[in-house]
Formats: C-alpha cells, structure tokens, sequence
C-alpha cells in the first residue's frame, strides 16, 4: 500500500520556522503542488513515479539525472490546451528542448516557440510543423532568418528596426511573406526577479510603447508590404502569479492596436499576452491552475477589446514553464554530510550548479526530499550543495532533512523541469546529466547523459 502524497518539504526559516515541523513523521511528507502527478512515496518511505521507484532508475541511470514524468507532462499540455480553447497555445522552447518531448509538444496539439537556430533545428529535426512555430529572439542573424523563411515557420516575433530591415530584405530575395508579430515593450514591471522581467522600458526585448517605436515598427511594416503583420506581442517576464500585470498589458497594447486602426484603417487580427505563469517550486508558492488563469485573461482581453471598440483577436499564450516545470524533478545521491555547529548541516550531492545553475543566477528557492528510504529521526536544517568548487553552488537553500542523513542517500529535488537542463553547464568539466521519461512502469533515456569522451571530443588542442 502506498501513501498517496505528492511533494516535498521546504524549510523557509523566515515565514514558518522549525516550529512548523510538528513530528518527525514530517521530514517523509510530500507537498501535492510540488511534484509531477504520478509521484508517490510507497510505505517504506521511497519515492515513485509512474510505477518505478527511484532506487529503480538510479540503479539504471545513475545519479545526478533529471526525471520527466511524461504522464504529468502531456495533462499539463492538455490543460492548458483545453482552458485556452480559443487561443493558440504555445510551448516554450526554451525551458526544455529535446527531439522527445518535441513530439510530446506535438502529439498534445501546442505549438511550440524557439528563440535560436538551434532550438529551430531541433524542433525541424523532431518532425514538428513548421506553421505551428513561432520564432523570437532580439538578434536574430541573416541565416536564422533565413532559415526560418525556408522551412516555412509560422510566424516571427519582430524585435528591432534592423531585423524589420533584414528580414524584408531576405523575404524580398525569396519572394516569401511570412506573417510576423510585432513585440512590444508595454512598460508594465512584472512581480517576478529583474532578470526575467521583460517588459520594462530598460531591457533588451521589444519596440517601446512609451517613446513610440512600436507604433513605427508596425506602420514601417504595413507601408513595406513586404512582410504580413498580424498582430502584436507582449510578454511581461517569467514565473508571475498575479494577473493583475496582464491587464495593464493588455490595455495598452490594445491601446496601441486601436492607434494603428485609426491612423491606417487595419485592424490586426492576433494578440500574443506572453504568459510565463509561475509553478511551486515550495510551499510558499501558490499558481493557479490552466482554467483559472484562461477565464482572469479572457476576461481581461474581453473587456479590454469592448474598451477600445475593437474586434476581439485570435489569442495566442505562451505558458512558459508552467508546462515543463513542474513534470520534472532532479535525482542526487549523497557523497558527504557536513554539520557546522550552531548554523547548519551541509549536504552535498553529486551535482550542483552545473545541472541546476537558478539557485546561484536568481536566487531561486528549491525544495528537497530524502527519497529512496523513511526515517524516524527528527528533523535538521539543512543546505544541500553540489560538488563545484564554488561556495555558491548551493542547489536548497533550506531545507529540513532528516537528521540521519547519510552518504548514499538519493535525494530528489521537485520543479526542475525549466531552465535546469536548458541551462545546464559542464562548469568543473563535469558532464551533464540525462534526461529520463517515465510513464507506464517503464523508464526511457531522452537525451543520454555526456560522457568525458563527449567533452574530450570538442577539445581539437
């Protein structure tokens, strides 16, 4: 029999202190939000996901690896896909990319959006549409561009005047006119860390809406003819809960959409609201699902368009990392425990920020969890630290942690789906860890773990 719980613990000293451990039973809990939907811990205190343990696949995948849980996965895509019934749904690329889950993206019906030549070669490669890609990025090359134009991608994100530039010039070469979007800075700032807020007036991303670049971008485009301007884009940052930001996007660039019919009489068919709706990553986090943010956005957009007398526009939604994010979690095992008297105990695990670079780049809070066996004993806190020779290579910050803690131990840590293994590095020259689906009893290696001859290989010395 098992205990159908789902999750992990995650020590914030600041908000709830130790006091809120309130038995030893505590440190064997789960917290539901934080793992994918087929995790469970079975009675002797070990970890499952989709019927496999993970003294199972660390015994047939070795550790540090990330593991996918493809079941939870393709609901997330059904979700979102379902809430959003009237929008185009798109995956991001970024967060994770690989020919596997490419056709996962696929087979679920999203379309999938790429911002380099090698995230666009890999979607290619998986077989997936070109009509269902969209393609962003603030500097993308002439043979990006061009390569987008030849395999036909459904549409691509402007981001500059010189790209307006560079890609009527080529479409002009290739008699093409492929359908673009216009990104445009809306000035909103996002509740989200500096780095991943985007739509800011002092970043990098987009045509300002404040000194009216965006308006020319889009009046240059239509006086061309040359490219066919569908609508605008805005995306205001990543790992947002509040949608309060979304409807202030969403009158002004509506706002800038109405200028646009009245100054030219064209009335732009699409609207891309961005998205990059956060997930738990511990038990202070707190996202909504897929329905609750499509009704709040709808309803957003509804009002808004009724606002400025406008037609309502084909909605496109780019979920971010809420898709992947959450379908993932990190496997480590225990090489050494270190207690430092009077402020905590270290634990180091076999990665690090080669495989998990968010805690050292943001800040980020992750959760962990002993997950190949149970214990009796209470808790401690704990840091759990990679194996890099950096002080920073912190992967939990805080975290209770049984107070037996040994080398060997696997210890799996829960929303590390997104921006883990797409960040990855071979910082220290240590190779990056595979990437594992599980479904249905059975495991299968999706992008295999490097090896030092995969290192060894690119050194032409």
């Amino acid at each position: 029999m098992r205990a159908h719980e789902a999750g992990a613990l995650h020590g914030d000293i600041g908000n709830r202190g130790p006091a809120w451990l309130r038995s030893p039973e505590d440190v064997n809990a789960l917290v539901p939000q934080l793992w994918p939907r087929t995790v469970v811990r079975t009675d002797e205190g070990v970890l499952e996901v989709g019927g496999v343990s993970v003294t199972d696949l660390a015994a047939e995948h070795g550790t540090p690896a990330y593991f996918l849980d493809e079941d939870d996965l393709r609901a997330r895509c059904r979700d979102f896909k379902e809430a959003f019934a009237d929008a185009d749904v798109y995956y991001a690329g970024k967060s994770f990319l690989c020919k596997a889950v490419v056709r996962i993206v696929d087979e679920e019906g999203l379309f999938l959006d790429v911002c380099s030549g090698g995230e666009l070669a890999v979607a290619l490669a998986a077989g997936f549409p070109a009509e269902r890609l969209g393609f962003h990025g603030n500097n993308k090359s002439v043979s990006e561009l061009r390569r987008a134009l030849d395999a036909g991608v459904g549409r691509i994100i402007l981001d500059s005047f010189h790209e307006i530039d560079r890609l009527t010039e080529l479409a002009r070469e290739a008699g093409k006119r492929p359908a673009v979007l216009i990104r445009v800075t809306v000035g909103v700032e996002a509740h989200t860390h500096e780095f991943i807020a985007t739509a800011h007036e002092d970043q990098k991303f987009g045509f300002s809406l404040a000194g009216g670049a965006a308006f020319e971008a889009a009046t240059r485009v239509l006086d061309d003819g040359v490219l066919d301007l569908r609508g605008l884009h805005s995306h205001i940052g990543s790992q947002i809960f509040d949608t309060s930001g979304f409807e202030v996007a969403a009158r002004r660039v509506l706002g800038l959409q109405a200028q646009i019919r009245d100054a030219r009489g064209v009335e732009l068919a699409e609207l891309d609201l961005g998205g990059g709706f956060g997930i738990a990553y511990t038990t202070q986090d707190d996202p909504s699902p897929a329905s609750d943010l499509a009704k709040r956005i709808n309803k957003i957009v509804d009002a808004e368009c009724q606002a400025e007398s406008l037609q309502r526009p084909k909605l496109s939604i780019e979920p971010g990392r809420a898709v992947v994010g959450p379908a993932v979690f990190t496997l480590y095992e225990v090489g050494t425990v270190k207690n430092v008297d009077g402020i905590r105990t270290y634990v180091s695990v076999d990665g690090g920020m080669s495989d998990n670079i968010r805690t050292a780049l943001y800040d980020a809070s992750y959760s962990a969890t002993l997950a190949g066996r149970a214990s009796t004993e209470p808790p401690i806190l704990a840091r759990v630290v990679g194996k890099h020779c950096e002080s920073g290579d912190i992967v939990v910050k805080d975290e209770f942690l049984p107070a037996d803690v040994q080398p060997g131990d696997l210890v799996a840590v829960p929303g590390t789906g997104a921006y883990c293994r797409s960040m990855a590095s071979n910082y220290n020259h240590v190779p990056r860890p595979p990437v594992v689906a599980v479904r249905d009893g059975a495991s299968r290696v999706i992008v295999r773990r490097e090896t030092e001859d995969d290192l060894l290989a690119l050194d032409v010395g």
